[in-house]
């Protein structure tokens, strides 16, 4: 049971013009589609871990060989990252949060609040990396944390409601250096809908909808 790169839910275009069609072919088709390549090249020294999930396996990296470690590391947590990113984004999406994430969300003031305090942990998180909303299974305590490179908050005992991707290969041909602009546009994009999927599935099972295979 190989890792597969999932489809992407649209066309490469369809992000436009906040995230290009060029970006969106470079990082589905060869960085994403590397991910999977590496954690499957990594797993087949261990065949016994063939049945579990990424998420599984970036719960519990201690209990993962130490041969592997860093690869299932940066390559599972890097295909569970963008299993979730594609679906969190949608064309013509954006706009106020509603429902449960909106409810969640007043706890760090206006929407407005949220977003600036989200974008400030993306724009200082230095080099590669991720910016998260994330909580523990069981608590309505989320908090905005940062992520060095693949690593995901699963590892940390915390569960991804929403994540921005912040390696320059998601924003670099269009944005440049200037990810805080990459940041800002990013929230036109936003899937709520998805995050409330996400959200009642962290509620009921304790986790998010998993990537799997």
């Amino acid at each position: 049971m190989a890792f597969e790169l999932p489809p992407l839910p649209y066309d490469y275009s369809a992000l436009e013009p906040v995230i290009d069609t060029q970006t969106m072919k470079l990082h589905h088709d060869m960085h994403h589609a590397a991910y999977v390549k590496n954690a499957n090249a990594a797993l087949e020294k261990h065949p016994s871990l063939a049945s579990k999930s990424a998420e599984e396996l970036l719960r519990d990296l201690n209990a993962v060989p130490e041969d592997i470690r860093t690869a299932i590391r940066n390559n599972a947590g890097g295909h569970s990252n963008h299993s979730m990113f594609w679906k969190i984004m949608k064309p013509g999406g954006g706009g106020n949060p509603t429902g449960a994430i909106a409810d969640l969300l007043k706890k760090f003031g206006s929407f407005d609040d949220f977003k600036t305090k989200f974008n400030d942990a993306g724009a200082k998180q230095f080099g590669s990396g991720w910016v998260w909303l994330a909580a523990k299974p069981g608590s309505n305590d989320a908090q905005i944390i940062s992520t060095p490179n693949q690593d995901s908050p699963i590892s940390q005992g915390l569960f991804p409601i929403f994540g921005n991707d912040v390696w320059e290969h998601a924003y670099y041909l269009k944005y440049n250096n200037r990810r805080p602009e990459y940041l800002a546009a990013w929230w036109n994009l936003i899937h709520w809908d998805e995050i409330n999927k996400r959200l009642a599935s962290l509620k009921q099972h304790g986790e998010p909808a998993m990537s799997h295979r």
